[in-house]
């Protein structure tokens, strides 16, 4: 059965309840592992299992309508490519996917498997993400450069039967200084664009119109968090982050499944346009989701025409006739907008914060927790706050993002995901603000401290002897630890040292090589590989017999001294020690 389902429907009847029926029915026979919804989260096999949770960041869309059409039952069926012999899909209009709109998804792909290669991102799942979205980008109505040849825009979410989303970007992306609307053809609000924007066809722009910024930017919102899209949990979570809604994520399943099956290449301008939506098509509906392809804002209702007054039945004067028309009312004054959660915020506060410290490539094990207040000091719930990396750092939140947004929970509190330090030490901060309210933030300081190791040890037992004038056999190899774990990148300084109290530089004695061939005693810019080890450069013998001191120190305090022996080849005794070397 290859029809469409949300073509079956008749106009005006695709309301939200049958949308949602008709998802929870294909997926139960197209999406493996798609979940139902019915208080507790019901499987296909019938058994309850939770959701799983979306990310704290709000969404990508702020719930906005979105397309419910449905895939064809029946995949595209794939066909041997003439020149390669590769499967080719040409399957029904749904199957094609236009030509730019398909290079950005795939370029993305690209993109992220070597930014992100831990988060396996396939380009389907942008596609299916695109279709339910804007019909990809309407049908790939783009001009070269990938940007829409009109502005992609969701409906006001003013509150009226969506989220209650306050302007955050004074109109700079969806041209509404009153409230938020989804905004491109991956439908970003504008808040969410401030920090997920990318530029992904190199013109130097963040636009969130352009199909290869918005695909690109879609692609890290979904890998961050350090989501695994290979594996169900994590591929769920990025897509209820994007829309929380369940009939949302059994319709991106079903649209990722069958692309995967096989999809093809279409000219701009003639790909496959949906025609249901979450919202009735009428913008005001109770779905979830973002915008549709056809540009909308919302009007207010003009005030209702005054009633006329009918004639008095009875006269009010001799000789009867009618009374004066009373004085017409005045047009009612348009209510307020409703007051939101974020609208109450007079300040933030820390939530007991611990130091933020941590050594370069580790994981802060301090997170950063803010508390959303009142004038009165009362918490406040339900209020985004969004995170901020400062600074001259590479430091970033768990994800790779220096931005996070953060929705307060019922104690008004908002944790941020967990800072990453990258290579560069030093101080730099993180800033807290409201989404969509200036009000004072709070501002933390965190540090990156070198890589240290506090123990280094041989990985051989064997002593290092050379005749006088000789080579050493063996370099010199060591392993370095920090509280037992492999201490890798870590700094280290090797120097030949006169004794074991007098670590200044000996002039005698055993030597490394510089580039240029010449005598050196001190090596300084080493540092261990990935598994923590350090193998030091080749030495070399003077004609100064003895016992002698290579001292090897890292950052962190790790210090070890190494038993040099230079003895000729003849000796039977054990040399004795020069007057300038003694052991440690």
């Amino acid at each position: 059965m290859a029809a469409h389902f949300g073509r079956r429907l008749r106009k005006g009847a695709a309301t939200t309840a049958v949308a949602a029926a008709a998802v929870a029915a294909l997926s139960a026979s197209q999406a493996p592992g798609a979940a139902g919804e019915d208080h507790g989260r019901q499987t296909t096999a019938g058994t309850s299992t939770p959701v799983p949770d979306a990310s704290t960041d709000g969404n990508a869309t702020g719930d906005s309508p979105y397309y419910t059409d449905l895939p064809p039952l029946n995949s595209p069926d794939p066909s041997p490519s003439p020149t390669t012999g590769t499967p080719v899909a040409r399957g029904e209009a749904e199957a094609g996917i236009p030509a730019t709109v398909l290079d950005a998804y795939k370029k993305a792909e690209a993109e992220l498997r070597s930014a992100k290669p831990g988060c396996n991102l396939p380009w389907q799942l942008l596609a299916a993400i695109g279709k339910v979205e804007s019909g990809q980008a309407r049908g790939g109505r783009v001009d070269a450069a990938g940007t829409t040849l009109s502005p992609i825009l969701g409906p006001a979410l003013d509150g009226n039967g969506f989220a209650l989303i306050k302007d955050t970007d004074h109109g700079a992306y969806d041209g509404n200084t009153q409230y938020d609307q989804a905004v491109g053809p991956m439908q970003f609000i504008p808040s969410t664009w401030a920090w997920a924007g990318r530029d992904g066809n190199g013109d130097g722009k963040k636009d969130p119109n352009n199909v290869y910024d918005a695909a690109l930017a879609a692609g890290h919102y979904l890998c961050r968090n350090d989501w695994d899209l290979s594996q169900q949990a994590g591929l769920h979570s990025a897509i209820l982050s994007y829309n929380n809604s369940q009939d949302y994520l059994n319709l991106v399943l079903n649209w990722l499944e069958y692309y995967r099956k096989g999809s093809h290449s279409v000219p701009d301008g003639t790909g496959d346009l949906p025609s249901h939506r979450s919202d009735n098509g009428t913008g005001h509906g109770t779905g979830h989701g973002t915008g549709h392809a056809t540009p909308h804002t919302t009007h207010p209702k003009p005030p209702a025409t005054p009633p006329k007054t009918k004639p008095d039945p009875k006269p009010d004067k001799p000789g009867g006739g009618e009374s004066p028309d009373p004085t017409p009312p005045k047009p009612p004054t348009p209510p307020a907008p409703p007051q939101t959660p974020t609208d109450t915020v007079d300040h933030l506060q820390d939530a007991g914060t611990a130091e933020l410290t941590a050594m370069a490539g580790d994981a802060f094990t301090a997170r950063i927790s803010t508390r959303a207040e009142n004038k009165v000091g009362k918490s406040v719930a339900k209020v985004r706050i969004r995170f901020t990396i400062t600074g001259d750092t590479d430091a970033t939140f768990a994800g790779g993002e220096t931005v996070a947004t953060v929705t307060t929970d019922a104690k008004g509190v908002a944790t941020a995901p967990a800072l990453q330090a990258g290579e560069k030490t030093g101080d730099f901060k993180v800033t807290t603000a409201v989404v969509g309210r200036s009000v004072k933030g709070v501002g933390y300081t965190a540090s990156v401290t070198e890589r240290a190791a506090d123990t280094l040890a041989r990985t051989s037992d064997t002593a290092p002897t050379c005749t006088p004038g000789g080579e050493f056999a063996d370099q010199v190899q060591v392993k370095a630890t920090y509280k037992g774990a492999v201490a890798d990148k870590v700094a280290a300084t090797a120097t030949l040292i006169k004794s074991g109290t007098d670590a200044t530089e000996n002039d005698k004695g055993p030597y490394f090589k510089d580039a240029d061939g010449k005598t050196v005693r001190t090596l300084t810019g080493l540092r261990t590989d990935d598994k923590g080890l350090l193998t030091l450069p080749k030495l070399y013998a003077d004609d100064t017999t003895g016992t002698f001191l290579l001292r090897i120190t890292t950052t962190g305090g790790a210090t070890l001294t190494v038993e040099l022996k230079v003895a000729a080849a003849d000796s039977s005794a054990s040399p004795s020690p020069s007057p300038s070397a003694s052991s440690s």
